[in-house]
């Protein structure tokens, strides 16, 4: 078996050239929209959405090819939810992934097609006739993406986000906040790559728990990075919430309680894997990855 670092990078350069080719080219009109999404999606950021899906359907040895569709739709719902996150509007940020965000790199007019293009684009690949699965199982899948990009999750997080700012939340309701806005697309991309094969409804089950759990805890250690890294570690722009007077872990529980919640999330994402024993080694070093990274 491959190292994990040898793993991650094999994963991250498919997920690279499969996201080139599923991405109009620059020269097709028009040609600008074309090259802000090109610019949007690739060359950035550790495709974490990617290497789950990955993860999970080599737990049923889902075959690659199908595996990368599914891992690029969701990481173009992924880069069009920055796209938007990052325009005036919303967060106004002018930093993403070490370089100028969409809308300053080129406009907010073209930032905001940017991210509806995308995201019409991560259907149109995993509705393709050219996937090798049962067409029920696609639409099932189609239902998943949509549901954890809409307003009952990613969609509806930024939502409560957005209404909470200067206020302060709750434990239980920044959970909620987060289940929504982060968590949900981290649990539809374990959840999409088990499609990817013949996954069974019990083993559904257990990845779905293993992924809530992950998703919390990728938030908490984005809140502690956020609080402890400069903008150069991160490639965008530190201490944003605080600024924004958000509800973050660390603002509630203080750093220290923040980084034992993160342990203790980590340990119930392992736990939850237990039933699958060794076949989910790469789930389990994604765990320690999420909550060990420093960028």
């Amino acid at each position: 078996m491959m190292t994990f670092s040898n793993w991650v990078t094999s994963i991250q350069q498919r997920t690279e050239a499969a996201l080139n080719q599923a991405l109009p080219a620059v020269n097709i009109i028009p040609s600008r929209l074309h090259e802000a999404m090109r610019y949007a999606s690739l060359g950035g950021g550790k495709r974490i959405r990617p290497l789950l899906c990955h993860a999970a359907g080599d737990l049923f040895s889902a075959e690659l090819n199908t595996l990368d569709a599914a891992a690029i739709a969701v990481e173009f719902i992924h880069a069009y939810s920055l796209v938007h996150d990052d325009l005036p509007c919303m967060d106004d940020d002018v930093l993403r992934r070490g370089k100028p965000t969409c809308h300053i790199a080129f406009d907010e007019a073209t930032a905001m097609l940017v991210g509806d293009a995308l995201q019409s684009l991560a259907f149109q690949v995993i509705s393709s006739s050219a996937l090798d699965i049962d067409p029920m199982r696609q639409v099932t899948m189609l239902h998943l993406l949509a549901t954890a990009s809409g307003s009952r999750g990613m969609a509806g997080g930024q939502a409560i986000d957005i209404a909470s700012t200067n206020q302060q939340l709750s434990l239980a309701e920044l959970e909620l906040m987060h289940i929504h806005k982060t968590g949900a697309l981290i649990r539809a991309s374990v959840i999409l790559g088990a499609h990817c094969a013949n996954a069974k409804p019990n083993e559904l089950e257990q990845l779905s728990h293993f992924a809530t759990r992950l998703g919390l805890l990728f938030q908490v250690v984005d809140d502690i990075l956020d609080m402890e890294s400069d903008t150069a570690t991160l490639g965008k722009t530190a201490g944003k919430d605080a600024t924004q007077n958000k509800s973050t872990y660390v603002t509630l529980l203080g750093l220290g309680q923040a980084k034992s919640l993160a342990q203790s999330l980590l340990l119930e994402s392992h736990q939850a894997l237990s039933s699958f024993g060794d076949n989910a080694q790469r789930l389990h070093e994604l765990a320690d990855f999420i909550a060990k990274r420093n960028f």
